[in-house]
């Protein structure tokens, strides 16, 4: 059966510790995905996932334990752990820029593919460490923050024991994914010492990859997707999100399209005789004669359904933006009363 590894890269954001955010606000707004209407981050994608029947992969970054201290890593680990879902290393560098100590010296940069060999090895080895003092089994799995992975860093996960990465996603080929596999297959394969998971997905037009992934892919995207691993023989299907992408660009309101996409896809995969749930740790290793698993062609009337569709997903939620916005400021006002029932009306 082709295995269905639904993943979360589970992450702090930088950006908020930038604008001044503590512990505290990073961790409801990145982890628990929390906003005026309730939370829709992990907890909530851990509920979708078991009224499924689903075990999920949680990529988590222990590196913000650099800044605020390992205390939140724990909070993020503690849960996932309870609940039997996977929990697997993820790795950002952008925190070395404001660590209160910097293993690797001086060194900074946005991807780990950034640092040299010996370097790569120090940091995936303390990260490893921070997840597992919080509470983690020991990750067998890898994938970069931004996919930004070279062949040392597989190369490190190597000499660390790691079995698996995942950090080859096609899309960002050229913008900082920098492993040297082919582009055009997206089967499980060895590479640089341990066995490359790739991100799946398919062709939305030529010479363009689209990653599976809940804010890039239609429900009908990620149907076909599914249906053209299973139909290839693939060891895998490998989809992902974030600990926040079911919330609204801003992170203040959910994401509907993007809750509406996550329910398909767990019920693609738990109607589908021919998947399975899995995480790494039931994930066999590619054999020798394990065959070339070819991206799905591209089909320019489905790409363009989930071009309209996205296009009238982001004009909802700008109705809305404004609706909320004349409710606030000019709800006293006759005429603002007004306008805003014409707004409503639209939403």
């Amino acid at each position: 059966m082709t295995r269905a590894l639904i993943s979360f890269d589970t992450e702090l954001s930088a950006g908020l510790y930038q604008r001044g955010a503590d512990a505290r606000a990073n961790f409801e707004s990145s982890i628990l995905g929390r906003c005026r209407d309730g939370d829709f981050g992990i907890l909530f994608q851990m509920d979708m996932l078991e009224r499924h029947g689903l075990t999920g992969v949680y990529f988590v970054d222990p590196m913000p334990a650099l800044v605020y201290g390992p205390a939140i890593i724990d909070e993020i680990v503690r849960p996932i752990v309870a609940r039997g879902h996977e929990v697997q290393l993820h790795l950002h560098t952008e925190w070395l820029a404001f660590a209160k100590f910097n293993p690797v010296g001086r060194l900074t940069g946005r991807n780990i593919g950034d640092f040299p060999l010996a370097a790569q090895k120090r940091l995936i080895g303390l990260a490893r460490d921070i997840l597992t003092g919080a509470g983690a089994p020991r990750p067998t799995a890898f994938r970069a923050g931004n996919f930004g992975a070279n062949d040392d860093t597989l190369r490190a996960l190597a000499a660390l024991g790691f079995r698996f990465d995942s950090s080859f996603n096609a899309a960002y080929r050229g913008h900082g994914c920098d492993i040297s596999l082919d582009a055009g297959d997206i089967g499980m394969r060895d590479h640089a010492g341990v066995c490359e998971v790739p991100v799946s997905g398919l062709m939305d037009r030529a010479h363009r990859f689209r990653p599976a992934q809940l804010c890039a892919m239609s429900e009908e995207e990620m149907r076909d997707a599914i249906d053209h691993a299973a139909a290839s023989g693939a060891i895998q299907f490998s989809a992902f999100s974030h600990s926040f992408e079911l919330l609204s660009r801003d992170r203040k309101v959910p994401n509907r399209l993007a809750i509406a996409r996550m329910e398909a896809l767990c019920r693609a995969v738990a109607d589908d005789p021919r998947v399975c749930t899995a995480g790494f740790a039931g994930l066999p290793a590619p054999t020798r004669r394990a065959g070339r698993i070819q991206v799905a062609a591209p089909r320019p009337l489905r790409t363009l359904r989930r071009v309209v569709e996205q296009g009238v997903g982001h004009l909802a939620h700008e109705v809305r933006y404004v609706r909320d916005l004349i409710a606030v400021t000019v709800n006293s006002s006759r005429w603002g009363k007004i306008l805003g029932g014409v707004v409503l009306a639209m939403a």
